[in-house]
């Protein structure tokens, strides 16, 4: 319990057992002035009257308060609520953009590797082309220098058999 709450219900029943010791006392009539004309009444009892009336008037000014406290706090919650959704719609929408953005830079990436694939096998196949024909011609050229050669060995043979 707090501090303020326990304190009130102490000074509440200081009150009561003030009273009850007290009943004939303020049981007892006495002339009360009201400015306007005098009664005859208990003085104590109409003093506890009035303590009862600002008592009950204080109660139902801090139900009031509390209740449009409340309600404030629950409209503020509502709203906070609210803030959040649409926070969290952007950002799911912030998220749905970045993944569409990424799909398309995966895309373009692909596109470009695939042309780069492309390019790279078709100056492999040209490489390889000209390759094979050096390799031919060089072939080709060996071939006819040792067919000189020979040709020319076995004129040289023919030379010295002639010649002996």
């Amino acid at each position: 319990m707090k501090f303020r709450t326990l304190f009130l219900i102490v000074f509440i029943l200081l009150v009561a057992g003030f009273v009850a010791l007290n009943l004939e006392a303020i049981l007892t009539p006495t002339t009360l002035n009201f400015a306007l004309s005098e009664v005859q009444a208990p003085l104590g009892l109409v003093l506890l009257g009035m303590l009862v009336l600002v008592l009950v008037v204080f109660l139902l000014t801090l139900v009031y308060h509390q209740t449009v406290h409340l309600m404030e706090v629950r409209r503020i919650t509502r709203e906070v609520t609210e803030q959040r959704i649409l926070a969290d719609n952007a950002e799911a929408s912030r998220f749905t953009e970045l993944r569409q953005f990424l799909q398309a830079e995966l895309q373009a990436t692909a596109v470009r590797e695939q042309a780069l694939s492309e390019k790279t096998h078709q100056k492999m196949d040209s490489l390889q082309t000209a390759l094979t024909e050096v390799i031919e011609q060089t072939g080709n050229g060996l071939g006819a220098s040792i067919g000189e050669m020979e040709d020319r060995l076995e004129r040289q043979l023919q030379q010295r058999l002639s010649g002996q």
